[in-house]
């Protein structure tokens, strides 16, 4: 096609950019660049670089990305200092039974990104695109955009199974989409459940396909850090909401335990507090290709949150042919594992222990391990069909469909 007959579609997502790392916005750019190759994408967004203020950082009002046009918006106020006390204060009203619409209204502004700017833009230009993609429920963006989308909305809403999921604003919010995209079958089932009025709108199933270098330096990376034997290893931000201290708390009982020589190294930035301890590496953010480095020479990759959504870590490990060390108390990092039998799981202290003894102690059954990872993203998570099928949701929620 040219590019001028090409359908035009928005995605709405609260950041974007290089420079921002983490799931959801990793995933929102990977979907708009291989969407480009088959539509006009223009991704609406702000101007932050970070979700803990929504501060602006970015200049520009328009820019061009990698192939997609990205309309930048001002946040018209930071997030609320007192959000936290705020968010867990409802959060205590809504265990009791108590709930309110107007308290969860002011939530969503509170939480942000409050940028009634884009809103405004959104409501005014919509019938311009031929689809609108909304990402993650859990921001004002599309707890504003969303309705105003009509039949046009497509809701990727990564849910997750918290206290949040309950509030009464979503039951409304989830009945707005025309189609759902799911990033899992266990957040599918998940939606289903807690939101059976949902259950008529037209879902897929689909994840995101990995783009990782066939051939990686592992041996500069260890020799720059000094890494000379085995480690496990952790990327991303080095924070209490990641569950980090529990990770770091873990592994120096296992090191204390058992004497091991493993260390355990965290590329990320440093959010919360890291023990001194000297088989604890913190390199903070590492550039893309060093992040593949440290991936490719690792034992395993070790994701201790148990409130995932989507894990681009795991999948990146995975198709790297690295297994993965994750917290079982997530569905989908489970649901993972099992289907895959390419990684392991745990849910206390001495299941961490089992489970890092049975990578260290059985090199023929940890190499199977490496082979189902590599295994499991090839025969799921493949660009080609994931876009087909994406290509599929747009056209049913296109206006001709009407």
């Amino acid at each position: 096609w040219e590019r001028e007959s090409m359908k035009r579609i928005a995605l709405v997502h609260p950041r974007y950019g290089l420079e921002i790392s983490g799931g959801s916005e990793t995933y929102a750019r990977k979907i708009a660049e291989h969407l480009a190759n088959r539509y006009e994408v223009e991704v609406l967004t702000t101007k932050a670089v970070d979700s803990a203020t929504w501060k602006d950082w970015y200049v520009r009002d328009v820019e061009m990305i990698r192939g997609v046009t990205v309309r930048r918006f001002s946040v018209q106020q930071m997030r609320a200092r007192d959000f936290q006390a705020f968010d867990e204060a409802y959060l205590a009203e809504l265990a009791q039974g108590r709930s309110n619409l107007v308290t969860e209204k002011e939530w969503f502004e509170k939480h942000g990104p409050y940028a009634p700017a884009l809103i405004r833009y959104l409501q005014r230009y919509r019938e311009t695109y031929g689809a609108i993609l909304f990402l993650s429920d859990a921001n004002y963006l599309t707890y504003a955009g969303l309705p105003l989308a009509g039949n046009r909305a497509i809701f990727i809403p990564m849910a997750q199974d918290t206290p949040f999921l309950r509030f009464p604003t979503l039951e409304s919010l989830y009945q707005k989409p025309r189609a759902f995209v799911f990033l899992s079958e266990e957040e599918r089932l998940l939606v289903r459940r807690r939101f059976p009025l949902s259950e008529p709108i037209p879902c897929a199933v689909m994840g995101l396909g990995m783009d990782v270098p066939r051939q990686v330096d592992t041996g500069t990376f260890r020799r720059q850090y000094g890494l000379d034997g085995e480690y496990l290893l952790y990327v991303g931000q080095v924070d209490e909401k990641k569950e980090c201290p529990m990770l770091m708390r873990y592994f120096m009982e296992f090191q204390k335990r058992t004497g091991s020589k493993l260390k355990l190294v965290l590329a990320g930035k440093k959010i919360c507090r890291i023990p001194e301890h000297p088989d604890i590496l913190a390199l903070g953010f590492l550039p893309e290709n060093e992040k593949f480095s440290a991936i490719a020479g690792a034992k395993a990759v070790v994701i201790p949150s148990r409130q995932m959504g989507v894990s681009m870590t795991l999948l990146e490990s995975m198709a790297m042919s690295v297994p993965v060390l994750v917290n079982g108390g997530s569905p989908v990092l489970q649901g993972h594992c099992k289907k895959s039998n390419g990684g392991l799981f745990y849910q206390s202290y001495f299941e961490f222990e089992g489970a890092l003894q049975y990578l260290i102690q059985h090199p023929v059954e940890y190499m199977q391990l490496c082979a189902n990872a590599r295994a499991y993203i090839t025969a799921y998570y493949d660009w080609e069909s994931i876009m087909q099928r994406f290509q599929q949701i747009i056209e049913w929620v296109s206006p001709e469909k009407d």
